[in-house]
Parts: C-alpha cells; sequence; structure tokens
C-alpha cells in the first residue's frame, strides 16, 4: 500500500509544515522541542504532528491553548514484547500545552472500528511536522475502510450532546462545539457516496457543505467575535445558527436510523497490512 513518492514528486526529503502567523512562535518553538525530546527519550518516531481543538477547527479565541496531537511508531521489537510500553504518550498539561499522542497500533485500531478522529488529525490545516507519503497512504486507507454510517452516527452522537448543554444560559462559545459536528453530518450529506473524509476545519465545512449565505455569514460573524473575544459570556443565541444545527441533527437522525453497523474483517486485514508495512520500513 506504501508508495515511494507524492503525485509523481520525490518526497523522502519533504516534511509537511504549516504553522499560521497568528501562532506564537515562541509556544510553537516549545512543542517543536517537546516533539523533539519525545522521539530520543521514548525511541519513538513522530510522522504526523498537528494542531487539534479551535485554532484547528477555526474558531479560536485570544486565550485558546495548544492542543497538539500526533502518531507515533515504535521500533519492530517493542511491537513484538509481551510487555509493551502504553498506547499513548502524554506530556504535562497547563494553561497553555496540551500535546499528547496515540501509538499508531492504537490509531490503526480506531480508525478499523470508524473513529472519526484519526481523520481529524490527518485533515488539520495546522502541521507541525508531518511526512506526505504516511498522509496520504493514511488517508487513502480511511477512505478504504472507513464507513459512512459510522462516521455519521458519531457526530450526530456529539452533535446532540453539546446541543442538549446549550441551554440554562451556556456560554455562547459553547455554541461552536455543536456546531461543528453539525455542519460536519450536513456535509457527509452533500457528499454522499464519496469518502468520509470531512475536512476538520469551519470554513472548509461551510464552503465544502454548501451553506445558505445567510447562514455561512452569520456563523463567520460569530467566528469573527469569538477571535477577539477571551469570553463570549453568555446570552442568546443566534436563532438562525441554532436553527440550522437543530435541523441537520435532525435530518441526521432519520438518515441514520436503524443503520447500525460492525467493523468488518476488510477493514481490520486492510488496518494490519498498513501497520505491518509502517513498521518494517
Amino acid at each position: 500500500m506504501l508508495s515511494t513518492g507524492l503525485a509523481g514528486m520525490d518526497v523522502s526529503s519533504m516534511s509537511l509544515r504549516a504553522i499560521p502567523e497568528s501562532m506564537d512562535a515562541g509556544i510553537v518553538g516549545s512543542i517543536d522541542a517537546r516533539l523533539d525530546d519525545l522521539e530520543r527519550d521514548q525511541g519513538v518516531r513522530i510522522p504526523w504532528a498537528i494542531e487539534s481543538g479551535s485554532r484547528a477547527w477555526g474558531f479560536p479565541s485570544p486565550d485558546s491553548d495548544y492542543d497538539c496531537r500526533f502518531f507515533y511508531v515504535r521500533s519492530r521489537a517493542e511491537y513484538a514484547s509481551l510487555w509493551r510500553p502504553r498506547d499513548v504518550i502524554e506530556t504535562p498539561l497547563d494553561a497553555v500545552f496540551d500535546v499528547n499522542g496515540w501509538d499508531l497500533a492504537k490509531a490503526l485500531r480506531l480508525l478499523a472500528g470508524g473513529n472519526a478522529t484519526v481523520v481529524e488529525w490527518l485533515r488539520s490545516p495546522i502541521i507541525y511536522r508531518g511526512d506526505p507519503v504516511f498522509r496520504q497512504e493514511l488517508l487513502a486507507l480511511s477512505a478504504e475502510v472507513l464507513d459512512p454510517v459510522r462516521i455519521g452516527r458519531h457526530y450526530l452522537h456529539v452533535g446532540k450532546q453539546h446541543l442538549a448543554q446549550l441551554s440554562g444560559g451556556a456560554p455562547l462559545k459553547r455554541l461552536f462545539y455543536a456546531l461543528r459536528p453539525a455542519l460536519t453530518v450536513r456535509w457527509l450529506r452533500v457528499h454522499d457516496g464519496q469518502a468520509p473524509v470531512p475536512p476538520m476545519d469551519l470554513q472548509s465545512l461551510l464552503a465544502e457543505g454548501q451553506c445558505s449565505t445567510p447562514v455561512t455569514a452569520a456563523i463567520l460573524d460569530l467566528v469573527a467575535d469569538k477571535a477577539v473575544t477571551r469570553e463570549l459570556g453568555t446570552g442568546a443565541f443566534p436563532r438562525g445558527v441554532l436553527a440550522f444545527i437543530g435541523d441537520e441533527l435532525d435530518a441526521a437522525a432519520t438518515r441514520y436510523a436503524g443503520r447500525e453497523t460492525a467493523p468488518t474483517a476488510i477493514a481490520r486485514a486492510a488496518a494490519e497490512e498498513f501497520f505491518k508495512q509502517i513498521i518494517s520500513t
């Protein structure tokens, strides 16, 4: 499954990196240093490290923390050991840094089971470091094994959970946590029949989800307000946006009703083959 190039180019020495100028250079440098330390001290390889959370989702606040997530690969000997290390690596959490990652084996098991997080990390617009071939091939595997129904039901569940919390004077910023899954189930509906690998960020979901102009304008106004306000506070939620969320989640609930699915042997076999090729390189 692994290829030797990307779009016909030699990428053996390439590394992807995409850091917005708005991000604090000192903090980014500290995250880079943490990743270097982990590779050295843990004896792992980190082929993919990105920003998750509100910055990558497209609705940061001035005081948003930094949520770095990564996949890592251990040696073949460690994978063959009876006493494998944990399949997550966590670094000290504080008000600024939230840096942790998953063993590739864990990520692939979750992917084969329909977990959407793996695809989100691959689609992040903010990249600290990344092997382009690794990303290309893991996205291809995702398109091959992911079940659109399981992905859709995941986002429906998340959206309904957050929507239920938007009452009793909830902070306005909480609206975004219901809005993103609502936009994602809309994207899945608009792109029905295509690979279930939706974008991570709000702006791409709006554009590719073919949202109406009034809804798009209202949402982008909220994003602009959040970008300059440390705390949006509480208040009346914009009716048009709230109605959009409710309508999209209702439509998804109808669409996915009674459509329970389970991971297939084919998906598991494809994930295992990918894993074997990665640890053999």
